[in-house]
């Protein structure tokens, strides 16, 4: 039998906590290791238990999701972000942070289970509703204005990998768009997180958003 992944649910609101406990309690290869309702209570519990995937608002009384991720640095627990809307602030300073994943409260039952299973596989999780506040918020931006990365000099190879990692594709979906091996594949990720110093897909396709790396120049 598979060992279940262990889940942490940090929110001030207990009716939704409550929520998520019973959807973690009903499917087979999830336990729910413990709840907090506060930054200081949640980082304590999560320095002690250890969990595998922590769900953390963003909001909480004590301070913020981010402070919580900052507390937590040593546990590695993998953190998945909830807030209710889709604030583009704290996106980028949880990424900073350590953050594997950001995803709205309004997520689908479905939506959920798949993103704790995908960051705790290792992978970076970043809802679609975020991904598209991303894109229009730096598409928008002037050229004088995006990120330092812009001057970064990639292939034409290397600029469609990222788009596809941004559009939320999985390294065989990469690899099949692209007529390419898997192993070729994971060598362009490691080059390109190598070249942006990130350490992560999602942490890849922000970067990638605030150079305007996404866009053909016009």
């Amino acid at each position: 039998m598979n060992t279940p992944i262990t889940v942490f649910l940090a929110d001030d609101d207990a009716d939704f906590r409550r929520v998520y406990r019973r959807l973690f309690d009903s499917v087979d290869g999830f336990r729910v290791l413990g709840e907090a309702g506060t930054v200081p209570e949640t980082v304590r519990k999560i320095s002690a238990l250890r969990p595998d995937v922590s769900l953390i608002d963003v909001q909480m009384p004590g301070g913020s999701g981010i402070d919580v991720l900052r507390g937590v640095a040593e546990s590695d627990t993998r953190a998945l972000m909830l807030t209710a809307f889709d604030l583009d602030e704290y996106v980028a300073g949880a990424l900073k942070q350590g953050a594997a994943g950001f995803l709205l409260k309004n997520a689908s039952s479905s939506e959920v289970l798949s993103a704790v299973r995908a960051v705790h596989a290792g992978h970076a999780w970043l809802a679609p509703e975020v991904t598209a506040r991303l894109m229009g918020q730096f598409e928008e931006r002037p050229s004088h204005s995006r990120h330092p990365f812009a001057h970064v000099r990639l292939s034409e190879r290397e600029l469609q990998v990222i788009r596809l990692v941004a559009q939320g594709r999985s390294n065989q979906q990469i690899a099949e768009e692209l007529y390419l091996a898997l192993p070729t594949v994971r060598t362009y990720l490691s080059r390109l997180f190598a070249k942006l110093g990130v350490s992560d897909r999602t942490q890849l396709a922000v970067l990638a958003y605030q150079a305007g790396l996404l866009y053909e120049p016009r």
